[in-house]
Order: C-alpha cells, then sequence, then structure tokens
C-alpha cells in the first residue's frame, strides 16, 4: 500500500470531507450509545435540545465556545506554518495569570482604557511564552511538540505556586484563588442576567482579522508557503526563520486571549481549574475547521454544544457525560484521516 497526491480537491469535496468525518464521528457514538443502553436518536436529540434548544442552553454553549474561538484559532496558525504549537493550555494561562496581575487594582483606568491594556498586555505574554520554543526549534532544532508540552505542566505549577502565594486572595478562606479583578477590568454582559460576555465578540473578530491575515496580507501568503514547503520557501527567498517567529507571536497572543476572557468575562478571578482543556481541545476545533479561522467559529460553536449538550443529556438519558470526551477525541481522528484522504489516494500493490 501506498499514498498518492491528489489533485487539490473543489470546494464540493472540500466540505464534503469533514461532513463525512462528523458522521462517521455520529456512527461511532451511537455504536457506544447501543452499548450503554440507550437509543441513538434520542440521545442525540437530548444533546441537541441541550446545546441548543433554549436561550439559556444557546447561551451556555456561545460562552464555552468563546475561548474554543481563541485557542482554536492559536492552533490552526501555527499549524499553517508547521509550527505545531501544543502548548494553547499554557499560553491561556499566562494570560489570565496576566489579567489578573494588572486587573486587580495595579492599574488604575477607566474601563475603556483598561481593558485594552490587559488585552495586549496579555497578548504579549502569549506571544513570549511560545517565542521559546520558536526559537529552540529555529536555532537548535529541537522539536516544538515536547517543548510546548512541556510547557502546559510548567505553567500549571507555576500558577499553582503564585495562587499559593503572590496572588492569594487574602479574603478567599484558604482557597487557592485570586482576587477578583475590578469592575473597571471586567468584560460587559451581552445579556442582562446571561453569562455571554463581550469576549465573544472579540473572538469573533479575532476569527475575521486572522482570515484576512492569513488570506490577504504578504505575512500570510509566507505563513502558507513555509507550511506547504519549507525548503521550497527559503529557496524562494522567504525568511524561513522569521516567519515562524512571527507565527509563534500570532499564535501565543491569540491563546491568551482565551485566558483573558475567561478571567474578564466569566470567572473575575483566577482559579487553577480556570481550563478544563481549553487549550488541548483547540487542537481538535483547529482540526475539525480544516484550519480555516472562520471555520473555527463553527467548529468551536460544535464541540461546546457537545459539551454542554451531553451534560443535560446524562441527566435525562443516564448516559455517562463522558460520552461528550469521546465523540471530541473520535472526530479528530476521523477529520485527520479525512485531511490524508482529502490530499491522497490509496494505491493497493
Amino acid at each position: 500500500m501506498r499514498l498518492e497526491a491528489k489533485p487539490a480537491p473543489g470546494l464540493a469535496a472540500t466540505l464534503a470531507y469533514p461532513l463525512g468525518a462528523i458522521l462517521a464521528t455520529l456512527l461511532i457514538a451511537s455504536l457506544l450509545v447501543l452499548i450503554a443502553g440507550a437509543s441513538p436518536f434520542n440521545v442525540f436529540w437530548l444533546v441537541l435540545k441541550g446545546a441548543a434548544g433554549s436561550q439559556f442552553a444557546l447561551v451556555e454553549t456561545l460562552t464555552r465556545a468563546t475561548p474554543l474561538i481563541f485557542t482554536g484559532l492559536a492552533v490552526a496558525v501555527a499549524f499553517r506554518a508547521k509550527l505545531w504549537n501544543i502548548g494553547a493550555e499554557a499560553q491561556l494561562y499566562i494570560g489570565a495569570v496576566m489579567t489578573v496581575v494588572l486587573g486587580t487594582g495595579a492599574v488604575a483606568a477607566p474601563s475603556l482604557a483598561l481593558i485594552p491594556l490587559i488585552m495586549m498586555c496579555a497578548m504579549l505574554a502569549g506571544a513570549l511564552l511560545l517565542l521559546g520554543p520558536a526559537i529552540l526549534k529555529t536555532r537548535f532544532g529541537v522539536d516544538e511538540v515536547v517543548t510546548t508540552l512541556l510547557l502546559n505542566f510548567i505553567v500549571i505549577l507555576f500558577v499553582s505556586m503564585l495562587l499559593e502565594g503572590p496572588l492569594k486572595d487574602p479574603m478567599g478562606l484558604g482557597w487557592p484563588q485570586s482576587k477578583r479583578v475590578v469592575a473597571e477590568a471586567q468584560l460587559p454582559r451581552l445579556i442582562q442576567g446571561k453569562r455571554l460576555h463581550f469576549g465573544f465578540v472579540i473572538a469573533i473578530v479575532s476569527a475575521v482579522a486572522t482570515w484576512v491575515i492569513l488570506k490577504k496580507t504578504v505575512f500570510g501568503y509566507e505563513m502558507r508557503a513555509v507550511g506547504h514547503n519549507a525548503e521550497a520557501a527559503r529557496f524562494a527567498g522567504i525568511p524561513v526563520n522569521r516567519v515562524l517567529m512571527k507565527t509563534a507571536l500570532l499564535s501565543g497572543g491569540l491563546a491568551a486571549l482565551a485566558g483573558f476572557s475567561e478571567v474578564a468575562g466569566l470567572k473575575g478571578n483566577l482559579t487553577l481549574d480556570l481550563s478544563p482543556g481549553y487549550g488541548y481541545t483547540g487542537i481538535v476545533v483547529a482540526m475539525l475547521a480544516m484550519l480555516n479561522p472562520l471555520g473555527v467559529i463553527v467548529a468551536a460553536i460544535f464541540v461546546a454544544g457537545i459539551f454542554v449538550g451531553a451534560d443535560a443529556m446524562s441527566r435525562s438519558a443516564g448516559v455517562p457525560s463522558y460520552i461528550a470526551q469521546v465523540m471530541v477525541a473520535t472526530a479528530l481522528l476521523t477529520m485527520v484521516t479525512a485531511i490524508m484522504l482529502s490530499r491522497f489516494r490509496i494505491r493497493w500493490r
């Protein structure tokens, strides 16, 4: 068996492959639901109803999708240039740390000045965090998969140290949590009385801006060229190492915005369980979107809907909510297979 390159697929094929991956995911999940002793149709209907069957459900889905859009964009940007950023979780937390440091009274300013300042500083912190692995990759050939993955654990331990020390809230009754950010540093709610906040709007704008950068700028062209063939891009005069550095800065900054939005828009303070794995789930979101920034919006809402709907379904159907994690993991595997089949055909000898 060997793989043979195929010509670039048309629009219909480009849409057919991800749809096929989603159908395959639903089929595999159906088998697991049957093993659990429930009806797949009933379970999927309950998931859909729990994710979008009411205003409350839809708001919760969009709220859960907000950090996934940021981390999905971070992964999509990096993977476009074949910079394998597995450290979006670390960049998310470092963005949250910067939000707490500046947003709990260190800077006194009105909201119109303070929120953009915190955003920029959070993005800078995430960008610099990913710049280290990028330098190790370009200068010494160190595998960025290893360095970015290990940074996740290092940053989590660093955050734990901060929450037990300098950032610990003295009024927190001993719990490892930071002080709440001041009102001027909090993002406004989009719907009064609901959890959906202005971070969702920032996420949509970030996705559109990222698409413009990738499709309409010289930097985006260079990024895609390096991702297709770094040696050919270098031969054509593209500064490959510089492009990877700039890609790392953009990717790390986008992931850090997820931490900023969760603290400033939703939680109000920093805890060690701020993220239930948004950085890792962002890889699934980016792959489902086939690394398209606009597709990341749809993929993030889809994945968030699975998680939110599964929680509601579990209470009604008696099927463990872990089925959501199985579906997301299966979606990643089927999408990777779909991407391979869209680019190569299998020849049997």
